[in-house]
């Protein structure tokens, strides 16, 4: 999911009879060294509806994805669980060629340790068809949370943005992945 500093998202506002809102559009000042747009990863946990996010340092590519697949199998373990179904769209850092090979190569490796007894997280990915948000859950909450963030009266910081986000979704801010 990517949550631009600059784009507003679709809003509706009123206002009184003879007293127009104001519209801003934001401007990145050229100084702006911060991006115009941040990429995250998140997971809804179907049973309780929290959200787990990470935050990407540069763009969401195969090995973040990997990054964040293995977190969130430590995160499952932890709670317990040993199969993670995945609901994923289209997304090129979602279906590649290399993301696939982690994915068939981590479910043997899993497979492989529950026969000498110890335990893993499978993964089971559920590939949605092309250009049908309507069918992943976490897709309104996005949307959501993109109203619910905005400033729409001054560009936020890279770093108040990834609070505002963490803060209304309820989940703590990491560290962002693809860090080396």
């Amino acid at each position: 999911m990517w949550w631009s500093r600059l784009s507003q998202p679709n809003l509706h506002s009123w206002s009184e009879q003879d007293k127009p809102l104001r519209l801003q559009e934001l401007h990145k000042e050229k100084d702006d060294a911060e991006p115009k747009a941040l990429a995250c990863y998140g997971m809804l946990t179907a049973t309780s509806g929290q959200m787990s996010l990470r935050f990407v340092a540069g763009r969401p590519v195969s090995s973040v994805t990997i990054d964040f697949l293995q977190w969130l199998c430590e995160q499952v373990h932890a709670q317990g669980k040993q199969v993670l179904l995945l609901i994923w769209d289209n997304a090129s850092w979602h279906v590649s060629k290399q993301v696939k090979t982690w994915l068939r190569e981590h479910n043997q490796a899993v497979q492989q340790e529950t026969q000498m007894g110890k335990t893993g997280v499978r993964i089971i990915p559920c590939w949605l068809p092309v250009k049908s948000p309507w069918l992943n859950r976490i897709e309104p909450k996005w949307v959501h949370g993109k109203r619910a963030i905005v400033e729409p009266t001054r560009l936020l910081t890279a770093s108040e943005l990834k609070q505002r986000v963490c803060d209304y979704f309820g989940c703590a801010l990491l560290e962002p992945l693809g860090v080396a």
